[in-house]
């Protein structure tokens, strides 16, 4: 995640507009603000921030446009990255430079005349916020950890493997990926895991054709593989669930962003041992693939949580996985 401005890009005659954005958090709710009616997107909710000046950090010019806007003290060591975002609203392309802290002192007020509330990350809507925001509401819902089903001997073998995996885990999601069992053994699966996620807390997001979201409709949500995803050309699946997409390119990951993912899994970023021999993209190419994208992407590939801050500081919404947990 860069740290300073970037030089200013060009896309027909338009430069890019670097804009530091804060989510300060406290007591699980974050500070939003409404935006002025006569000004661009007015009226519409916001997230603290504004221009990053020549010869400042993303960090500094937070730190001061948080004092301006809200009169709040921000710790300069406290930021974290969250996201990065490149749009083009037509009239002007902007760079959002997403930073949270949940360390910011005193009590907030609108110093520029601005309403502003706290609200928890489900009750952003993305109706109420400008369309480049909407990557980082879901980045605010992810877990920072995607758990993806491992290898199993049967269904049933899935099942207890589950059972003794997912203690600890309550408000994750479980990608139920299983391309070795044939198709009945994993709607059995499916069946059979959907009470057992429930009760701990988790999310189970369903792997394969969207049809399979209509079998199970009380799942979480849906990951697509990319032969699936490279099929459609609109969202397959409900505006209140989870869509995935497992990409390994630029095209993919703007494929995935076009059919309105609200995330991707990308890699291999490292060797893996399914696959000894082969180096992954590495953490150079991540950083590059990621920047460009318009959604939360989770690297994956040969990844433990000890590489989940490397990953978050390269840009990536956390790791995906198999071994950390299954």
């Amino acid at each position: 995640m860069p740290n300073t401005v970037p030089e200013p890009e060009t896309l027909a005659g338009k430069k890019q507009i670097h804009v530091a954005v804060a989510v300060i958090i406290r007591d699980g709710r974050v500070l939003i603000a409404r935006r002025p009616d006569h000004v661009h997107q007015g009226g519409l909710l916001e997230f603290p921030g504004g221009k990053v000046e020549p010869g400042e950090t993303v960090q500094q010019a937070l730190v001061r446009e948080i004092v301006e806007e809200t009169g709040l003290q921000v710790p300069l060591a406290s930021l974290e990255p969250v996201i990065g975002i490149r749009h083009d609203y037509g009239d002007k392309r902007v760079f959002l430079d997403v930073w949270k802290t949940s360390e910011a002192e005193g009590q907030p007020e609108g110093r520029e005349g601005q309403p502003i509330s706290w609200l928890r990350p489900c009750e952003l809507a993305d109706a109420d916020f400008p369309a480049a925001n909407r990557p980082i509401i879901r980045a605010l819902n992810l877990p920072q950890r995607l758990a993806i089903v491992g290898p199993m001997a049967s269904w049933q073998d899935g099942i207890s493997r589950l059972e003794r995996s997912i203690g600890g885990m309550a408000g994750q999601l479980v990608v139920l990926r299983a391309p070795q069992l044939p198709d009945n053994d994993y709607l059995k699966l499916a069946a059979e895991a959907l009470p057992i996620c429930s009760g701990a807390g988790v999310g189970l997001v369903l792997h394969g054709h969207p049809r399979l979201l209509g079998a199970f409709p009380k799942a979480a949500g849906l990951h697509l593989p990319w032969r699936e995803a490279q099929a459609l050309s609109r969202r397959p699946v409900p505006a209140d669930r989870w869509l995935g997409v497992s990409s390994h390119d630029q095209s993919q990951l703007h494929h995935a962003a076009a059919l309105g993912a609200d995330y991707a899994t990308l890699g291999p970023v490292l060797e893996t041992s399914t696959h000894p021999g082969q180096p992954g993209m590495g953490w150079g190419q991540f950083e590059s693939l990621v920047a460009n994208a318009r959604l939360p992407v989770y690297g994956l590939g040969g990844l433990a949580p000890g590489h989940e801050t490397l990953c978050r500081e390269r840009g990536g919404q956390g790791i995906a996985g198999i071994g950390f947990w299954w």
